[in-house]
Parts: C-alpha cells; structure tokens; sequence
C-alpha cells in the first residue's frame, strides 16, 4: 500500500481553491454529461426522501425475510421516483431511497409532491402485504424539500470517483 503524499496533496488542494470555477444559474438544471471540475449550477431543485424507521432493529435481524423486505422496498420506491423526465439523481443510502429532480416551476414540485402521495399509497399496500405474510409493518418517513441551490461535481479528478453535491436546503 502506498503512502499518502501530503505535499502533493496540499497543491492538489491549492489547485482547486484557486481555479476559476464558472457558475450559472439556470431555469432547469442540465444533464450530468454538462458538469465538469471547473462549473456548476443554480437551479430549483426537488428533493424525495422515504426512510425506514427504527431500521437499525430490522437490519440486526441479520435474515433472508429482512433482505426479501429491504429488495422491494427499495425496489418499488425506485419506480415510483424514476418515472420523471426532471429527475436528475436517484439512489439508495442503507435504508433510504432518495431521488432529486430539477423543478424550475410550482407545477413540477406539485408533480414531486404527487410522488410522495404515491409512496404513501404503496407504504399502506406494502404493509397490508406483510401482514397478510404474518411479518411486521415498517414505519417510513417521506420528506421532500424544494429549494434553489448550487450544484457541483465533486470528488477526485482523473481517476473516476465523483458526484454531484447539492449544496443548499433541499
């Protein structure tokens, strides 16, 4: 294993913080393929997020009906938040399935906003499913938030390891 250099690290470092970085704000925000190391973007964004509750005492049961549970949960919230021409990112955080799609206007957060109903409405007929298997009901927490934010690629240049962080209130 090779040993970090730090002085290679501190100019890394003072390469970033001293390059220019183009900002523009924009009604829409674009697709991944328009962010690079030197810009971002300002745009009103959506953010979903459906959280199991007390996830950590399910996941200590360590077994193949926890698993079962966990794939479609995580399954079915995916398909409920992909089907959206705005959407920009969508993923899974352990337990937390998150997507965020760039809103320029009310009807479209009113579109997001229609999503979380949507998930409520499977969380009561996922439930339903459980019981009727004779497994426990989850509690699930549903947060949006929309917001105008700055948003940048981030991560290590050249070697294929970055993402977009979204730095604002959503």
């Amino acid at each position: 294993m090779s040993e970090y250099d730090y002085k290679q690290g501190k100019n890394r470092v003072e390469s970033i913080l001293d390059n220019y970085m183009k900002i523009e704000e924009r009604d829409k925000l674009p697709s991944d393929a328009n962010f690079t190391f030197e810009n971002g973007y300002i745009s009103w964004v959506t953010a979903i997020f459906v959280d199991i509750r007390d996830s950590t005492t399910l996941f200590s049961k360590n077994d193949e009906d926890t698993a079962k549970l966990v794939r479609a949960f995580t399954s079915e919230i995916i398909e409920i938040l992909r089907n959206d021409e705005n959407m920009r990112e969508i993923g899974i955080r352990g337990d937390c399935v998150y997507a965020i799609y760039t809103t320029p206007s009310k009807e479209e957060i009113f579109e997001c906003a229609k999503n979380t109903a949507y998930v409520n409405t499977f969380i009561n007929m996922f439930n339903k499913l459980l019981e009727d298997k004779g497994k426990d009901k989850i509690r699930v927490g549903v947060g949006m938030a929309s917001e105008k934010e700055l948003v940048v690629k981030a991560g290590r240049k050249g070697v294929g390891i970055n993402s977009k962080v979204w730095i604002g209130e959503a």
